[in-house]
């Protein structure tokens, strides 16, 4: 649609309307929040004020094609629950097999964290654990992985009083895991996630050097101060000291000795800070800036590369 031959009402004089401008005002209707003049829409358009996502959906920032996915016949999958003396509660873990594999194999593993307000069941996008492991690229399958995935909660997988996902992770799911054989040495253990799992993923392999082999991050959200994480989720850490603890940008020297994958959209409110940790990532980490936002499109479009790179890397 073609604005620029808008006039405006009163002088008739003519006046130039961007079509991101109008984009905005038509948001307005739609929930994104008005504010008066152009600095209004330049908060909007950093994603500081809500409605950046409203805006890129409808001028076609985070139109991506469904990609086409094909899968071998699936392996089994066990799912269950067990009281986490991290959490302090019981959390719900699914256990999924690849193809030709089940219960007894000795297997690497990849530990798959969800996203703020998913658990266990819907911790991937547009495919259950089983179909992931399943996937075919370019007509070959992955290296033959389990994976588990787990109920963490909606603290971006920090410590917070009397809830520890992170331990969780570390301690509980991991060890059960490995009572099964999966991700016991020689084979190795991936970390992967997207959202608040991709930071999360990050974070456990940072702080648990020799854990993990390898990690995929997909869109991770990562804040560059305390402040900035307080004012939009004062939940993601329970202090300023336990966010510079979880600084993943401040921490990347960790992640050496793991294979990194991060990917994250052009048009995503936490690029920013992704940017600022593509700095510092080790040599050798793979960075993908590609277009898309932070929803679900952009997300499913870089699972199948992730599982690709965490398999080419876990043996």
């Amino acid at each position: 649609m073609d604005a620029s031959n808008s006039r405006s009402e009163g002088d008739g004089a003519p006046t130039t309307v961007s079509r991101r401008r109008l984009l905005y005002w038509l948001a307005g209707g739609i929930g994104a929040v008005i504010v008066g003049g152009a600095t209004g829409i330049e908060l909007v358009n950093h994603g500081v004020l809500p409605g950046k996502q409203i805006l890129d959906r409808l001028d076609g920032a985070c139109s991506l094609p469904a990609p086409a996915l094909s899968f071998a016949a699936l392996g089994p999958s066990e799912s269950g629950r067990f009281y986490s003396i991290a959490r302090r509660r019981s959390v719900g873990y699914t256990i999924a097999y690849p193809p030709g594999h089940g219960p007894g194999d000795q297997l690497p593993l990849i530990v798959m964290l969800h996203g703020y307000g998913n658990n266990h069941t819907n911790a991937l996008v547009g495919m259950t654990p089983a179909q992931a492991l399943a996937l075919r690229s370019n007509a070959h399958g992955l290296t033959p992985m389990a994976m588990a995935t787990v109920d963490g909660g909606n603290g971006y997988w920090n410590p917070h009083p009397r809830d520890h996902p992170q331990a969780m992770v570390v301690n509980e799911l991991i060890p059960l895991c490995q009572r099964r054989g999966l991700g016991v040495a020689p084979h190795q253990i991936g970390m992967m996630g997207i959202s608040m799992g991709g930071y999360g993923a990050l974070a456990i392999t940072e702080q648990n050097p020799g854990l993990v082999s390898a990690v995929a991050a997909v869109s991770p959200a990562i804040w560059t101060s305390y402040a900035q994480a307080r004012g939009a989720n004062a939940g993601a850490f329970a202090s300023a000291s336990a966010f510079l603890t979880g600084d993943v940008i401040k921490n990347a020297h960790s992640l050496r000795g793991a294979a990194v994958r991060v990917a994250s959209g052009v048009d995503d409110p936490f690029q920013p800070g992704v940017d600022e940790l593509e700095k510092v990532l080790p040599a050798g980490s793979v960075f993908v800036s590609a277009k898309g936002c932070h929803t679900d499109p952009f997300f499913l479009e870089q699972e199948p590369p992730s599982l690709t790179f965490l398999s080419g890397h876990l043996t």
